[in-house]
């Protein structure tokens, strides 16, 4: 079975990659877990310490909610602006030897052996190829296709280097 697709990325889809990339990890459960801990050491001193102190612990708490998320964001756009093989459209080939990218003249495979794993999330599907560099292909340009897609990968992918429903 081949399946073939062009799919091009914007600033959005390369946002909620690094969101997810970010918050599936320990550093985005540790920022979130910190942000908490330091609202809960401001309400529980609330009163007991100067109120520049309570506001100091709010404020730091909100900066580890919001910071990461910003510079996610900030680091979408660039890395497309940066890229021009990110802005061009990439072509997609799936078959049962791997996945094949072209775009003009160039061109890569990845072998279905090869991929460290493949994880869908409500807006994208993300085919990494180790643990930090995965491709990125949206929801909404994938289609009808995801179906096929997910019997192919769990064809040739072993169970635990698949997480897609």
């Amino acid at each position: 079975m081949k399946l073939e697709l062009d799919v091009t990325l914007t600033d959005k889809d390369m946002y909620r990659f690094n969101m997810y990339h970010m918050y599936s990890g320990v550093h985005g459960i540790f920022s979130i877990v910190i942000a908490i801990m330091i609202f809960v050491v401001a309400g529980v001193t609330w009163g007991d310490v100067e109120r520049g102190y309570s506001i100091a612990y709010v404020a730091f708490g909100v900066v580890f909610l919001i910071y990461m998320p910003c510079t996610l964001k900030l680091k979408s756009k660039q890395q497309l602006k940066m890229s021009a093989s990110l802005r061009e459209g990439l072509h997609y080939l799936f078959d049962e030897e791997g996945i094949h990218v072209s775009q003009g003249e160039e061109t890569a495979e990845l072998l279905w052996k090869q991929v460290y794993k493949m994880v869908a999330t409500k807006s994208n599907v993300l085919i990494y190829s180790n643990r930090v560099n995965a491709f990125v292909i949206p929801r909404t340009q994938l289609g009808e296709k995801y179906q096929p897609l997910k019997e192919l990968a769990e064809k040739q992918l072993e169970k635990f280097r698949i997480r897609m429903k």
